[in-house]
């Protein structure tokens, strides 16, 4: 007992002068931020001759300790910039906050790092939107990625397509169609189909291609997220989030005219002004007017955008923000081969076996058709107290489509295996809209439960939907593949006379309202420095009004339920993690048509359970080597339950009954890598297997991989080098590509097997980046590959195009 004693008392003699110490220094912390608002990050903040200081994280927060009582002069600096100072005085054990408002923008701080080689330029280590919370990468339990306006910039990429080849996991597969409702284009995620049609975590639906002029970063979420983002813009695979720029208090902005083959041409404007002599009113245009012609004979695109954007902050706790994006394009749509006939009828089984000519549009002018979106937002954003705040969102979005949707169909020939007939038909649009409202109210908080920190966000959400489409079609013709045939007569004149000379062959009305009530609560509690946990809940009330379809859609309603669980544990902290995530989502499928034994083998309707998916993942995130690596790799395994199918029964079969015991599993891995391994040189790497199956399905299908699946092997890579400043300066070069494998468009028994290719995209880019203006030149498609993407159909994709641009800044 005596040596315990004397043990404690020497600890305690040791440790006195720590303590003393420790009651005689002070902190200085806080964030340094550009003059448009962003957090800045890499900035050196020290205290001037004293040789202690720190370095602003990916939010702008830095933390020098142990400073004696005293006056200092704090400064931050970086390099090629000018250095703001600030004077502070300390007492014994203070904690002191000093904050530091770079005079230059983001993009300006952008350039001068990335001119030194000292940053993962391409890196996105953190997001507002993924959790609505702000939360860094590597402490968040979801899996998500962002290509930011640095790689699209120096990919000369213009639209939100030409963006997602650098998403890890993401196939296109249906081009735009530019009708009203659709979202823009169709993309694949771990084995599920997803459009883009949220913007700033709202709803913000366009028709047709998405112009990128408004792009800050481009967010692709993974997994099943009803919880935080309902179910009606979101898939079992994830979403894609739209960021946009944002007004800031300096003047600055850019033009840029572009030129390419194919009758490429754009010119857009991005500029940004404070409106009044306090700055606290702040506004940015945005906007661009290109044309796109096609590879093939006849086709182009002829796209405007316009997104003005204004912010006011009338004081340091309230922001207001109200701003629109204005999409109007005129188009022919892209050549779509539909599959009513097995493959092997055709005399093929890959899509290059057939006797289709690549260049060919097997269509004459004007079938084209017209596409408005028109998109208005607005958000007040307000500090309740510190760590406590409010956003109320408010979306609303119209869009419309009027015109010609030409597609085609293969047939067999005639007793000749391989000599086929195309079959030319149209799906027009006349006078079509679709109305989405969205008002979102979030309560934020980071706040400590005894010693724990905790971070909440209560969300409030009403979402309306109205639809009124009304599509018609007819067939148009036959032709044949082969022989000196002219296949201009298809063409929106001899169009439009069938139209006027008899009723269409279909009509096809989509009306209807759709009211969501929901509300959502999503916590973050750190039990430790190392280790947090996250736990959501969101509760939807669906009110279906009903419609039609075709024919008239009984409306409903429903409450559905939708958890999420996340862990996290930083061995390592703020450099790797390992975490796992339980994430649901859900779908309603309302009345469908049962077999009922009971009632002499009739039909009856029957209100259906909601349709589940549920995932489960597992992973490591890395932001290693002060910033130069970010990794996540993760498997994921969603299992879907109750998906409506063929009743098995032949008596119910015969009367097309459905019964609702389906279900489908996807597995799969996911690699996400950006690198800067050394000065000047950038990585940005991705990889995906999938692995889906329809588990319980119609015989036809069961145990198979469904058409909608996409590729079960994607890879994506870019590589970027900056020479350095002493040979070139703003000298860079870019090459990299993407790989999918064979894409199974039929698979079933009946229809056999019909595949689109595996193939490889090569791409490069060179660029001349001064402060003032900037010179960039890119090919798409090295090679000049064939290659095909669709899901049940196949669309023929572009071949080498060349596209130049110059750009000056001010």
């Amino acid at each position: 007992m005596k040596n315990h004693f004397r043990l404690a008392n020497l600890l305690i003699v040791l440790m006195l002068p720590v303590s003393l110490l420790a009651q005689s220094v002070a902190t200085i912390k806080g964030k340094v931020t550009t003059a448009d608002g962003d957090p800045a990050e890499y900035v050196t903040v020290s205290l001037k001759g004293k040789g202690q200081g720190s370095i602003t994280n990916g939010k702008g927060e830095y933390t020098i300790n142990r400073v004696k009582a005293g006056t200092y002069t704090v400064q931050a600096t970086a390099v090629g910039l000018k250095t703001s100072e600030k004077e502070i005085t300390l007492t014994a054990s203070e904690s002191a906050t000093l904050d530091f408002m770079l005079a230059e923008s983001t993009a300006q701080l952008q350039e001068v790092i990335v001119s030194t080689g000292r940053i993962n330029k391409f890196a996105r280590t953190n997001s507002d939107y993924v959790s609505k919370m702000p939360l860094k990468n590597i402490e968040n339990p979801q899996v998500y990625n962002t290509i930011g306006k640095e790689l699209l910039t120096e990919q000369l990429v213009f639209t939100v397509d030409d963006a997602m080849r650098n998403a890890p996991g993401i196939q296109k597969m249906w081009e735009a169609t530019g009708r009203a409702g659709d979202g823009g284009s169709y993309y694949s995620t771990r084995g599920f189909i997803v459009q883009s049609q949220l913007r700033n975590g709202l709803a913000g639906n366009v028709t047709s291609d998405i112009d990128a002029v408004n792009l800050e970063k481009l967010e692709t979420i993974k997994g099943p997220s009803a919880t935080l983002f309902g179910s009606a813009l979101t898939s079992y695979g994830g979403l894609v989030n739209r960021v946009t720029k944002k007004p800031y208090e300096t003047f600055g902005g850019e033009v840029a005219v572009s030129a390419g083959n194919y009758d490429f041409q754009r010119v857009s404007l991005d500029v940004n002004t404070p409106v009044t002599s306090s700055r606290n009113l702040m506004l940015r245009v945005n906007t661009a007017f290109s044309h796109q012609g096609t590879f093939q004979t006849i086709g182009f695109n002829r796209n405007f955008a316009l997104a003005p954007s204004l912010l006011f902050k009338p004081s340091d706790r309230l922001s207001i923000q109200v701003d629109a994006e204005i999409f109007r394009s005129e188009i022919v749509g892209k050549q779509l081969i539909f599959f009513y006939v097995p493959g092997y009828t055709l005399g093929a089984t890959r899509a290059d076996q057939l006797a289709i000519d690549y260049r060919n549009s097997y269509m004459g002018g004007g079938l084209t058709q017209q596409s408005r979106s028109t998109n208005v937002f607005g958000q007040v954003n307000y500090r309740i107290a510190p760590g406590f705040t409010s956003s109320t969102n408010v979306s609303t979005s119209h869009s419309y489509s009027n015109g010609i949707g030409p597609y085609f169909y293969l047939l067999p020939g005639g007793t000749t295996l391989g000599v086929n007939n195309l079959v030319r038909a149209d799906q027009s649009t006349r006078n079509s809209t679709n109305d989405v409202f969205e008002v979102q109210q979030l309560f934020n908080g980071d706040n400590r439960l005894g010693s724990l920190r905790n971070r909440f966000v209560l969300g409030l959400d009403y979402l309306h939907v109205n639809s009124n489409q009304l599509f018609f079609g007819s067939t148009y013709d036959t032709v044949p593949l082969s022989g000196n045939y002219d296949y201009s007569q298809f063409n929106g004149a001899n169009l439009n006379a069938l139209y006027a000379s008899k009723a269409p062959d279909f009509t096809y009305p989509v009306t209807g309202i759709r009211n969501t009530y929901s509300a959502f609560l999503s916590d973050v509690l750190n039990l430790t420095d190392r280790l947090s946990v996250l736990a959501a809940l969101r509760v939807d009330h669906f009110d279906n009004k009903g419609g039609t379809e075709g024919s008239a859609v009984a409306g409903y309603q429903q409450t559905a339920f939708s958890p999420k669980f996340g862990l996290v544990y930083q061995p390592i902290l703020d450099k790797v993690s390992v975490f796992a995530n339980y994430q649901n989502s859900f779908n309603n499928r309302g009345i469908y048509n049962a077999y009922d034994v009971t009632a002499s083998d009739s039909l009856t309707q029957r209100f259906a359970k909601l349709e589940q998916a549920n995932q489960f993942e597992a992973g490591v995130k890395l932001n290693a080597f002060s910033g130069r690596l970010t990794t996540t790799i993760s498997y994921y395994d969603i299992k879907v339950k109750n998906l409506l199918r063929t009743d098995p029964n032949p008596l119910a079969a015969a009367r097309f009954a459905q019964t609702q015991d389906g279900t489908q599993v996807s597995r799969g891995v996911e690699l996400d890598v950006v690198a800067n391994p050394f000065a000047g040189f950038n990585v940005v790497a991705g990889f995906s297997y999938n692995d889906s199956k329809l588990t319980q399905a119609d015989a036809d299908v069961n145990g198979r991989r469904p058409t909608t699946a996409s590729s079960p092997v994607l890879a994506n890579l870019w590589l970027s080098y900056r020479l350095p400043d002493y040979v070139v300066k703003g000298l860079g070069f870019g090459f990299g590509g993407n790989y999918a494998s064979e894409n199974k468009i039929q698979n079933s028994v009946s229809q056999g097997v019909f595949s689109l290719p595996a193939y490889t995209v090569l791409n490069a880019s060179a660029f001349y980046d001064q402060r003032k203006f900037r010179i960039s030149a890119k090919v798409d498609n090295l090679t000049n590959q064939h290659y095909w993407i669709g899901y049940t159909t196949m669309n023929p994709q572009r071949l080498r195009s060349f596209v130049g641009s110059i750009a000056y800044k001010f």
